[in-house]
C-alpha cells in the first residue's frame, strides 16, 4: 500500500502547473496575483482528488504562529470541568484553531509542568483554571504577553482577567431555600478550601445562615471528589444528631454523598435532604433528581473562549473580571418540613 502523503511537488506534476502557482492557490493568495479561476478550480480540483492535506507545522514555521490554544484544568475526571473543555474545544475550532488539553490533578506543580511544557510547544492564547493558591507562573505568562484568562477559579487580588460563577451568590440561594423548606440542621460539604470558588461558596452559606437567625451550621470536607463526599456522610452519619439537609459543594461531592446514605438505608428527602452545587444531566435522571445551583458553564465557555480570540485579533474587551449569575433549580431531593 502506497502511503505517500501527497504534497504541493505532487499536485504540480498532476497539473502539469509550477509549484509556485500551486503554491499560491492553496495559500489563498490567487487574487493577489491574478491567477485565473480556471487554474484555481484545476488546482482545487486536483487536491480534492488526490487528497491533498496542508502542512501546517510547515505553515506555522513560516507564520511564526501555532493556531493553538492551550486550556488546563484541574480534572478531567470531574464532570463539570469535562462539559467546560467540550465546549471551549467546539467554540475554539469554529475560529479554526485547535486546543491542547491538559489535566493539572489539583497538583500545583504539576499545573506548573503542564505551562512549561505547552510554552514550549508555541501556544498563542492560554485559558486555565488555576488549581493552587499561587499565581507567580500565570501572572509572568500575563505580563509577558501572552493572551489568558481564567475560568471558574480566578485569583480575586490580581488584575488578571477570569470569567466565573457568583459563587456567593449561588450558595446563599441553596441555603436559603434549605431554610424557607423548613431546614436549619444544615451540613455544608465543601470542596478545596483554598480555591476561590469554595471559600466565597462557604461564605455564601455562613452568611445565608448567619443572616436567617439559623446556627445549626455546621462545614466539613476539603477535596471536589466522590471520595470526600462518601468519607464526610459517613462520619455524619455516626453523630448523635444528624442533620435534617445537606448541602454539597460539587455534584461530586454530591455522588459519594449518595453513595453513603443509600449503604445506610437513608432515604432523600424522606429522611435527609440534599442540594448540590453544579448541574449535570444525570443529576435528573437519579432515583430522587437532584435539587441543584446550576452555572452558566456554555456562557463561561463561549466569554472565554471570545476573550482569548479577541485579544489574539489585537481587540481587548472589557470588562476582563465577569462573574454570571448562577440559577437555582428545584426538583425532587428537598423535603418541606414543619
Amino acid at each position: 500500500m502506497d502511503n505517500h502523503k501527497i504534497n504541493i511537488t505532487d499536485l504540480a506534476k498532476k497539473t502539469g502547473l509550477s509549484i509556485t502557482t500551486v503554491s499560491r492557490v492553496l495559500n489563498g493568495k490567487a487574487k493577489e496575483y491574478r491567477i485565473s479561476k480556471k487554474t484555481q478550480q484545476q488546482i482545487e480540483d486536483a487536491a480534492k482528488k488526490f487528497n491533498y492535506i496542508p502542512n501546517q507545522f510547515a505553515a506555522n514555521l513560516r507564520s511564526g504562529k501555532s493556531g493553538t490554544i492551550a486550556l488546563i484544568v484541574p480534572s478531567l475526571k470531574n464532570p463539570f470541568f469535562a462539559e467546560i473543555v467540550s465546549d471551549i474545544n467546539a467554540e475554539i475550532r469554529k475560529f479554526g484553531y485547535i486546543t491542547i488539553i491538559g489535566d493539572s490533578d489539583e497538583n500545583a506543580d504539576m499545573e506548573n509542568m503542564e505551562l512549561k511544557l505547552l510554552i514550549g510547544r508555541n501556544i498563542e492564547g492560554l485559558i486555565i483554571v488555576p488549581c493552587g493558591i499561587r499565581s507567580d507562573n500565570i501572572l509572568s505568562l500575563y505580563d509577558n504577553g501572552l493572551p489568558l484568562i481564567c475560568i471558574d477559579r480566578y485569583f480575586e487580588e490580581l488584575d488578571i482577567p477570569y470569567v466565573s460563577t457568583d459563587n456567593y451568590e449561588g450558595a446563599y440561594m441553596a441555603t436559603k431555600h434549605l431554610i424557607d423548606n423548613g431546614h436549619s440542621a444544615i451540613t455544608c460539604i465543601q470542596g478545596v478550601q483554598h480555591s476561590t470558588p469554595n471559600k466565597l461558596r462557604v461564605k455564601g452559606f455562613e452568611n445565608a445562615m448567619k443572616n436567617l437567625k439559623t446556627e445549626k451550621k455546621n462545614i466539613v470536607g476539603n477535596d471536589f471528589t466522590f471520595e470526600n463526599g462518601y468519607l464526610e456522610t459517613n462520619l455524619l452519619l455516626q453523630k448523635k444528631e444528624i442533620p435534617t439537609a445537606i448541602f454539597t459543594l460539587s455534584n461530586t461531592i454530591a455522588m459519594g454523598c449518595m453513595k453513603a446514605l443509600k449503604e445506610k438505608n437513608i432515604r432523600i428527602p424522606e429522611d435527609i435532604s440534599l442540594l448540590t452545587f453544579d448541574d449535570h444531566p444525570y443529576l435528573d435522571y437519579l432515583s430522587t433528581p437532584l435539587s441543584c445551583i446550576a452555572q452558566p458553564v456554555r456562557d463561561i465557555s463561549k466569554i472565554a473562549a471570545k476573550f482569548i480570540l479577541s485579544l489574539l485579533n489585537n481587540k481587548k474587551l472589557d470588562p476582563a473580571h465577569i462573574l454570571l449569575k448562577p440559577n437555582l433549580i428545584r426538583r425532587d431531593s428537598v423535603k418541606k418540613i414543619k
